[in-house]
């Protein structure tokens, strides 16, 4: 003999009738804690302060590092100055 049962109810209607807590408040306030720290960390982050962080202490300067492409790219020591 088999015997089946279907129970037609919601998440939260199966939580309560189990006994479980409601974890959706402490959910919502964790999460809306990490996207503010997300934003203050995106806002703090200007192109500069990125460039200075990922390229090492010898290239910070932009103009170093246009040389150092050209220098790799066989062009010398970039662009020629107009006087």
């Amino acid at each position: 003999m088999k015997i089946s049962i279907d129970i037609d109810c919601t998440p939260e209607e199966a939580r309560a009738f189990l006994g479980l807590p409601d974890v959706a408040p402490m959910q919502k306030a964790l999460l809306d804690q990490v996207q503010q720290r997300m934003a203050a960390n995106i806002a703090a982050m200007d192109p500069e302060t990125m460039l200075k962080t990922w390229l090492p202490v010898g290239l910070q300067n932009i103009e170093q590092l246009q040389r150092l492409f050209w220098q790799q790219m066989g062009g010398g020591g970039g662009p020629k100055e107009s006087a």
